[in-house]
């Protein structure tokens, strides 16, 4: 009993102890996810503290600040948590007005909104090339072109960033295309980001690329495919047993 209440009191106090030293992201070095807030902080220049977790085996620290999901990333500001990638952008954008990543003007905001659903809504299409095979590999690789043509055509236009000149919220949306979707590709064996087929989107990838932040601020190529192949082995695995 007394050993029980020692473990649940050292829990209370390393969770006051986080809270009283400032702002605090737990992630996930293999997630895109985690890497959208990552680079929305240190685009406007925000010191942060950094927590890996390790997603097989939870922190106690993670699943109190995010007991409904216990998912990464979660921003703790103030010893309060937020969850859920772009809404924790939408919080550190209103929080940190500098260097802003949503438009002024009311309309461009709004359609800079719309992309970033877009880009959550169809993003767990794309995901799907790196763990399927046969039918449903030739499906998600349809479904995953049929997405990047409508971004093409649509959502980037002839401008250098989704929003112009700048680095803005809809290009950290669509984040997870400039590195992971390679390692997807290699992964599932598939090619779906052809140059000839996608020259806007393989130009936006390129200028994304050569910001320092984002640069800096990347996992390891084959350290990421390494682990999506382990990944899709088990999810494969999972899938005809």
């Amino acid at each position: 009993m007394i050993l029980k209440h020692f473990h649940k009191l050292n829990h209370i106090s390393q969770i006051l102890l986080s809270e009283m030293s400032g702002l605090k992201l737990h992630g996930a070095w293999v997630s895109p996810f985690v890497f959208r807030v990552k680079w929305a902080l240190k685009l406007k220049g925000i010191p942060f503290e950094y927590i890996e977790e390790d997603l097989y085996n939870k922190s106690k620290m993670l699943l109190h600040y995010n007991p409904i999901h216990k998912k990464v990333p979660v921003l703790v500001h103030g010893g309060k948590p937020i969850c859920e990638s772009m809404l924790i952008i939408e919080y550190i954008e209103e929080t940190w007005p500098q260097n802003p990543l949503l438009p002024n003007d009311p309309y461009e905001k709004a359609l800079a909104r719309f992309w970033v659903k877009f880009a959550d809504d169809k993003g767990p299409a794309v995901f799907k090339v790196y763990k399927s095979r046969g039918e449903e590999l030739e499906k998600a690789k349809e479904e995953s072109l049929e997405i990047l043509r409508t971004v093409e055509k649509h959502g980037l236009g002839d401008k250098k960033f989704f929003g112009g000149e700048e680095i803005g919220i809809v290009d950290i949306a669509f984040g997870w295309m400039v590195h992971w979707l390679g390692a997807m590709e290699e992964v599932g064996g598939v090619k779906l980001l052809e140059s000839d087929e996608f020259p806007r989107l393989h130009a936006w990838i390129n200028n994304f690329k050569e910001v320092h932040v984002i640069k800096e601020n990347l996992p390891d190529h084959h350290d990421l495919v390494a682990h999506l192949k382990v990944l899709r082995e088990r999810l494969l695995g999972q899938s005809s047993s």
